[in-house]
């Protein structure tokens, strides 16, 4: 996800190899585990228009820091969390990245949530040899040693929901979504997908992030009349998008509707009335039956109140904190040389079900689920895939 200019994207590692190679100086962690403590950077947007998605995730990272804390630590060493306001300001992140690794110190950090802040901090962390965990599904087309990456990239979700799609609910699509990268890039690989399978594109849209005037192209819609609707409209644009569907008499019991960037979170804005009977294929859903989610549900909602739900990116960042610390215990170091290379292959029990990170790509080998949103908000799960190995650099 992002909503930064298509230009400002595609800085990729020319082979994963020369990347998984890039040496990494020690890092002076003193600062970081004084006093039987070890520092860990929290770095989401607490206010402005991202505010309203990141603020969850920043919740669940807290969670995840407190349990541990409770179990004893890492390696005997209190998590101490460094907490700061990326502001949904680009410029802002790269701030306060570099102020969480120079003043701070910390060992790792958790943040960001689209991938303009994400581009934004990346140079920070590759000068500086920092560690960072980003907890959101994103286009892929990168690969940076010094990021992990705990979300699904785009063809560890778009691919499989469109194969389910054509095999269950008809040949012709429809695809709209916002106006930059993740957008643009998952349908890209969609239609590459739906020509593979021999489908039919009838018709495809764009708009810009904050867009809620839809009613133009839901006209489009209806003239096109397609088996299926593939929506990755992101963020509040959403909410008018869904409102205006149901207006025009388009509704989920009708009309075969999967969005790929709408979770339990978002249907909490847009109304379980206007979602009811549309589709979501995402790596995690709150209905999961596992005993590690039923543990993890419980304990949030314990925490932040019963009337609060769980969804994929907030989910995605608990399981990084898990991550960092397994894999430092496995290093027996906060050394983030040692860390990254101790975390080739890690597994881990999540909420989610088991996954585990690539040998050498840093993202994560995930699942992808596809489910209908039911009157309450939650989601009926009607299909799961095997694990997807991430591939971050299609060929298209």
């Amino acid at each position: 996800m992002s909503n930064i200019n298509r230009r400002n994207f595609i800085k990729t590692s020319s082979a994963l190899a020369a990347a998984s190679a890039v040496p990494f100086p020690m890092i002076n962690l003193r600062s970081a585990e004084a006093a039987g403590t070890v520092k860990v950077g929290i770095l989401h947007s607490l206010t402005g228009t991202i505010a309203i998605a990141e603020k969850s995730v920043v919740d669940a990272e807290m969670l995840a820091i407190e349990e541990i804390n409770k179990a004893g630590g890492v390696m005997g060493h209190r998590i101490e969390p460094v907490v700061e306001d990326g502001a949904s300001d680009w410029p802002t992140f790269a701030e306060k990245a570099r102020k969480l690794l120079e003043r701070d110190r910390v060992a790792a950090v958790m943040g960001c949530y689209t991938s303009a802040s994400r581009k934004a901090v990346l140079p920070v962390f590759e000068k500086l040899k920092g560690l960072l965990y980003y907890p959101t599904y994103y286009e892929g087309l990168e690969m940076s040693p010094n990021i992990m990456y705990t979300a699904q990239e785009a063809t560890q979700s778009v691919i499989a929901a469109m194969d389910w799609l054509y095999k269950n609910k008809g040949k012709t699509f429809y695809m709209i979504g916002s106006d930059y990268i993740w957008p643009r890039t998952t349908i890209k690989i969609a239609k590459y997908t739906l020509k593979k399978l021999g489908g039919k594109l009838v018709g495809e849209g764009y708009y810009p992030l904050g867009h809620i005037e839809f009613s133009s192209e839901i006209n489009k819609i209806k003239a096109a009349k397609p088996d299926v609707i593939l929506n990755c409209v992101v963020g509040g644009s959403n909410v008018a998008f869904f409102k205006q569907l149901t207006a025009s008499g388009i509704t989920g019991d009708k009309q075969t509707i999967l969005s790929l960037a709408v979770s339990e979170e978002e249907v909490s804005g847009i109304g379980a009335d206007n979602t009811a009977g549309t589709m979501t294929c995402m790596g995690y859903f709150q209905s999961l039956k596992n005993p590690e989610n039923q543990k993890f549900v419980k304990a949030f909602k314990a925490k932040y109140g019963q009337n609060r739900v769980t969804g994929d990116t907030l989910e995605c960042g608990y399981n990084s904190v898990y991550l960092w610390k397994l894999a430092a215990e496995k290093a027996k170091s906060f050394d983030v040389e040692k860390v990254v290379a101790a975390s080739s292959g890690l597994e881990i029990d999540a909420p989610e079900g088991k996954v585990r990170f690539h040998k050498s790509n840093h993202h994560l080998w995930k699942h992808a689920r596809i489910g209908t949103f039911l009157p309450d908000g939650q989601v009926n799960m009607v299909y799961e895939s095997p694990l997807i190995e991430p591939n971050p650099f299609p060929k298209l």
